[in-house]
């Protein structure tokens, strides 16, 4: 079948056989056709605002530890790299960066960090408990890493509402690349599993044009995406790290990662997609791109200024400008450009209404 009418299967029965996907991939990457990137834009974006309308949904993201106990390649905090500044932020803190979010109008706190062992599944739930007492109103998701189920459980009951998981590639051949042992793909979507099961709102996500990532690593991707039937889904493009085993390789193209995010929405409709930092670093009007192809939330950093930089997970990831929480109103007037509307409430998942 020709790519389009692939794409046309897509938006009308949200389901690809694995096989059709990697025809879909395969022809994709032989050709990067813009009027094929130009369509499936357009049916991603018309796909979006048949559910939610004109919306953007912002959250307010706490990168609260640089600590991380894994070696990933890709990744600028794994443990090995030692140009690392690292920080961890204390519980007050990290209560006055929600303090300051609430003040903004930010109803959705993202407490992200590598797998800083200090934060243990006991210092974690206190914190959480705080946060849910102090803000009832607001959502609070998680961005930890892999943890035992009973951990995502005292979480869970302690208040938090949502987790992010990316599980980066569902092929285990090119997970291996990714990832040195004793990490594994089939533990990492086992957690994923874990969290829909005790009732997060869930979110997985790859990074596109990793290293090894093929036609058919896409296509295993999108199928387990249609497996977990996640509600959120973050795909950003990848980006090396100078002091990473990938420091030499190629980062993922603005196109490429076009092409997937309007994929998931169209196989996906009524899931959460981030236009995400990655997007804005790799192009100016990334994150614009992103929302005009089927995204629909940003998320704001309500980081403190002076650990922003210090949280590498890629080189010349943005960390001042539009995407902090400072600059809230130049984020709105450029949504608006677009004509979209930043909403500043809770921005739950229609899955769980």
């Amino acid at each position: 079948m020709k790519i389009s009418d692939l794409i046309c299967r897509l938006e009308t029965v949200r389901e690809l056989s694995p096989d059709q996907w990697i025809d879909l991939f395969g022809q994709w990457q032989a050709e990067r056709d813009p009027s094929i990137l130009a369509l499936i834009c357009e049916r991603a974006r018309l796909t979006k605002e048949k559910i939610f309308g004109n919306k953007v949904y912002i959250r307010g993201l706490i990168e609260f530890t640089n600590y991380c106990r894994n070696d990933c390649y890709y990744c600028g905090l794994r443990k090995s790299n030692r140009e690392t500044d690292r920080y961890r932020l204390d519980e007050s803190t990290i209560l006055s960066c929600c303090e300051k979010g609430y003040e903004l109008g930010f109803r959705t706190f993202v407490l992200q960090g590598g797998e800083d062992p200090f934060f243990t599944a006991d210092r974690l739930r206190e914190l959480i408990r705080q946060i849910r007492q102090r803000y009832p109103d607001c959502a609070i998701t998680l961005a930890v890493g892999e943890h035992d189920r009973s951990a995502y459980q005292s979480w869970f009951d302690a208040g938090a509402d949502r987790y992010l998981l990316r599980h980066e590639t569902a092929n285990e051949n090119h997970y291996r690349r990714l990832h040195p042992e004793p990490l594994s793909g089939q533990n990492r979507r086992e957690c994923l599993f874990h969290l829909k099961e005790i009732g997060y709102q869930t979110g997985c996500g790859i990074m596109v044009g990793s290293p090894g990532q093929t036609a058919e690593c896409l296509a295993d991707d999108m199928v387990f995406m249609k497996t977990l039937n996640p509600h959120m889904v973050g795909i950003g493009p990848f980006i090396p790290q100078h002091a990473t085993p990938f420091a030499g390789e190629s980062p993922g193209t603005l196109e490429d990662t076009l092409f997937l995010l309007a994929l998931v929405r169209l196989m996906l409709p009524a899931v959460l997609l981030p236009a995400t930092t990655a997007l804005g670093t790799i192009h100016p009007e990334g994150r614009e791109l992103g929302i005009l192809g089927g995204a629909n939330v940003v998320m704001p950093n309500l980081s403190p200024l002076n650990v922003r930089k210090k949280y590498l997970l890629y080189d010349n990831k943005i960390c001042t400008g539009d995407e902090a929480a400072e600059a809230l109103s130049s984020l709105k007037k450029k949504m608006s450009a677009i004509g979209c509307e930043i909403v500043m409430g809770r921005g739950d998942s229609p899955l769980v209404i």
